[in-house]
């Protein structure tokens, strides 16, 4: 087989299942893994694949690119949707629950605003969501801090001091990334400390996210898998992550 013809079979075979790995193209090419790795090199270069631990993964952005809250809002709206039903049900009558900044957190809020639960309160650091939930009556807490423009929310010192303050039932997370070594992540360092005192402040963890921050790693990490109880997600993730998340004892419900 020609190099070329390898790097379209490979390209393809990266586009449909969203990962490779140098041990399975080996086998299948009946190559060295050497030949292999040196292949995904150049397939990189060409921006068709980026290169992970052991394998690569479909191209994605660079770590630091974080999209705003407004193009994130139509990105995998039917997603986001069955996963922000699947956590409504996770949500208690009564106690406190914190949301976290986001679309899909967001989605969930939408949920709530629809229900009448009075003994219920929110503790949100995200504008758009306690606008929504104040809006039908539901009890709210917002937490203080600088608004970033880019997510509309509220990070900083303020914000961390009050989430230590903290103890609620359950908090519903989100994540730009989700891998097997790296755990949770997010491109934005006061993002990523608002989220790690999220996690901390509650007694249980829900981390809500689509399917494709699968296996990727953005910038700063917030969290590892054995920091979050549950993951609410549209499809089943593939190894390395499903046996890393069964490892962790997480719960995986797919919506």
């Amino acid at each position: 087989m020609f190099a070329e013809e390898r790097y379209r079979q490979i390209s393809n075979l990266v586009s449909a299942d969203g990962r490779v790995t140098v041990a399975g193209l080996s086998t299948h090419f009946g190559i060295t893994r050497e030949t292999v790795r040196r292949d995904l090199a150049l397939l990189e270069n060409d921006g068709v694949l980026r290169r992970v631990h052991g394998g690569a993964i479909a191209g994605g952005s660079p770590t630091t690119n974080e999209p705003s809250l407004t193009s994130r809002s139509s990105r995998h709206e039917a997603e986001k949707q069955r996963i922000a039903l699947a956590a409504l049900a996770l949500v208690p009558e009564r106690g406190a629950v914190v949301l976290d900044a986001g679309t899909t957190t967001g989605a969930l809020a939408a949920l709530l605003a629809e229900e009448s639960r009075p003994e219920l309160a929110v503790v949100t650091h995200c504008l758009p969501i306690a606008a929504i939930l104040s809006g039908a009556g539901l009890g709210v807490e917002l937490l203080g801090g600088r608004v970033r423009a880019l997510t509309s929310a509220a990070v900083g010192s303020g914000t961390l001091a009050h989430l230590d303050r903290l103890r609620a039932d359950i908090a519903f997370i989100g994540a730009n990334g989700l891998a097997a070594g790296f755990g949770l992540s997010t491109p934005d360092g006061d993002e990523a400390a608002v989220k790690t005192a999220i996690i901390r402040s509650a007694r249980r963890v829900v981390l809500l996210t689509d399917s494709s921050k699968f296996d990727e790693e953005t910038l700063v990490g917030f969290a590892h898998l054995e920091d979050i109880d549950v993951l609410i997600t549209d499809r089943a993730p593939r190894e390395p992550l499903s046996a890393a998340l069964a490892d962790a004892d997480v719960e995986v419900i797919v919506a």
